[in-house]
Order: C-alpha cells, then structure tokens, then sequence
C-alpha cells in the first residue's frame, strides 16, 4: 500500500488508530464499519453476506513490539468496538500461509467461514461472533 492509497483508505475507514507505547510507534489498525465506501474484494465479500458485522483491515504491529501482548490488548478493545454489530470479520493469508496469525486467531474464537483467492494468493475469511 503506497501513501495515496493509505490516505484513501483513511478517509473511508471507521477507525484508523496509531499504537503508540511510551511516546513510541508501535503499529496502526484500520477498522470499517457496515456500508462503507471501501473498494476491498474481501470486505466486500464480507458485505455481502452480511448486514451487521466490523470489519478489520489491518492491523500492523512493528517488529519490536511484537510477541508482548500488544496485539491481544489491540484485540480486546476492536472485540469491545465491534460489539454492538454482532461479529468481527477479517482475512489472514494462506498463500503465502501466515501460521502465526492463524494460530493466533484459532485461539481467540475465530473460524473460517470461507475462502477467497487462487494458487498465488489466498486468504481465510474469518468471523468471530461477540
């Protein structure tokens, strides 16, 4: 994601929270609501199969803050936020496989309700009700 696309993506996003710990970067999250103008495939696909449900985007942690519990903290309050619309729904690679997110997610309540993409690239969607 370039810079402009980045700004794009802003505009349209429910939230775009900076982590910051100690007045450090930390990483970023992107979350969307329902019935926003976000052109993603996969929040799309989300959208139509669903009237009430968060969407999360992307979550960055940087590499020093990584396997601290920062991203479970993270979770915890976008878990809080996406309450009220029923579920939270997001996508983790599987070609190229991220493990890590998988495991991570499993352990958390999310299941996999489908599957999106081809040989070079594909994701998981994954729901978690709340």
């Amino acid at each position: 994601m370039d810079e402009a696309r980045l700004h794009e993506v802003r505009e349209s996003a429910d939230r775009f929270d900076v982590l910051d710990v100690d007045g450090a970067f930390a990483g970023f999250v992107i979350t969307f609501a329902p019935g926003a103008a976000y052109d993603s495939v996969n929040y799309r696909w989300f959208a139509a199969r669903h009237e009430r449900f968060y969407y999360l985007d992307r979550i960055v942690l940087h590499e020093g803050f990584r396997r601290r519990g920062l991203g479970g903290q993270v979770y915890d309050e976008i878990e809080r936020i996406a309450a009220p619309y029923t579920r939270l729904a997001l996508e983790v690679n599987l070609v190229p496989r991220n493990d890590a997110s998988l495991a991570f997610h499993a352990a958390r309540g999310y299941r996999e309700v489908g599957r999106l993409g081809d040989d070079e690239h594909l994701v998981a969607m994954l729901e978690k009700p709340l």
